[in-house]
């Protein structure tokens, strides 16, 4: 029994997937891994798509900015020039040279899944959506850099049209944020089928199947292929959900059906 012949079964015939606690321990990691890159790619697709999005909305605002330089640490306008808020599906953009806004507002200001952008009289600021994932990532949601730290100086109106209009993704950042989606996917595929191996090994306790934690295990691995693939393509299909539940849910009915050939212990006499 190969690997290849187990994914096969995980989707026509169940009943074979108890074979699975034959696998060596090596290649069941491997495609728990293989499950993973599944898991990741809604997300990873979810994310290309924000950019991309952040891309066009930030092409649109920099043809609305006013003429500014930023230099000597601060943002230097037209003094007529007054300060705006602009919307778009995936921006809040906040100018604001006359200093009337701070990292609070512009925080205040996020809606869903908008990202808030603000060019304050002394800084630069953004602030991702409060969804848990860069708090996780980067410790916090929300970016500051003060125009006196001199990185942003010489920055004007035109040089920030003409770097949205030239951007692109690299390959090797797409490569990045793949990676860095992999590790959740992979850590929160662990957990899952930890749980759902105690439930399978009680129930193989119950049944009196001769199989340890491993062989459940190794068996719950291949009986959650489907779920697993099935939750990435509605993830890709419809809004974004919490995927533990059916996995655990799934795979476990599937374990039952896989367990129902095992040879059974003798039940203790009394």
């Amino acid at each position: 029994m190969n690997t290849f012949t187990l994914f096969k079964h995980a989707f026509f015939q169940f009943s074979e997937l108890h074979k699975a606690k034959n696998m060596p321990f090596w290649k069941v990691i491997l495609y728990i891994l293989f499950l993973s890159v599944i898991l990741a790619f809604p997300l990873t697709k979810q994310i290309f798509s924000m950019v991309q999005d952040i891309k066009n909305d930030g092409q649109k605002i920099a043809e609305k900015l006013p003429d500014f330089t930023i230099a000597d640490g601060r943002l230097k306008t037209d003094p007529s020039t007054k300060g705006f808020i602009y919307q778009t599906n995936s921006i809040i953009f906040t100018f604001d040279p006359e200093g009337k806004r701070s990292l609070s507002d512009i925080t205040s200001d996020s809606v869903g899944n908008a990202v808030s952008v603000g060019f304050l009289d002394d800084e630069f600021v953004v602030s991702l959506p409060s969804s848990g994932t860069a708090d996780a990532l980067f410790g916090t949601s929300q970016f500051e850099v003060p125009y006196s730290q001199g990185t942003l100086d010489g920055l004007n109106s035109q040089d920030l049209q003409q770097a949205l209009d030239e951007s692109n993704v690299p390959f090797w950042l797409k490569l990045i944020v793949f990676v860095v989606t992999l590790y959740p996917a992979f850590i929160n595929l662990i957990i899952n089928l930890l749980l759902i191996t105690i439930g399978a090994n009680l129930y193989s306790k119950v049944r009196l199947y001769k199989l340890r934690f491993l062989d459940c295990l190794k068996i719950v691995v291949y009986c959650s292929t489907l779920p697993v693939i099935v939750s990435s393509l509605l993830q890709l299909l419809v809004r974004p959900f919490d995927d533990s539940f059916l996995i655990i849910l799934v795979s476990l009915m599937l374990f039952f059906f896989a367990t129902r050939k095992e040879a059974r212990q003798e039940p203790p006499t009394i």
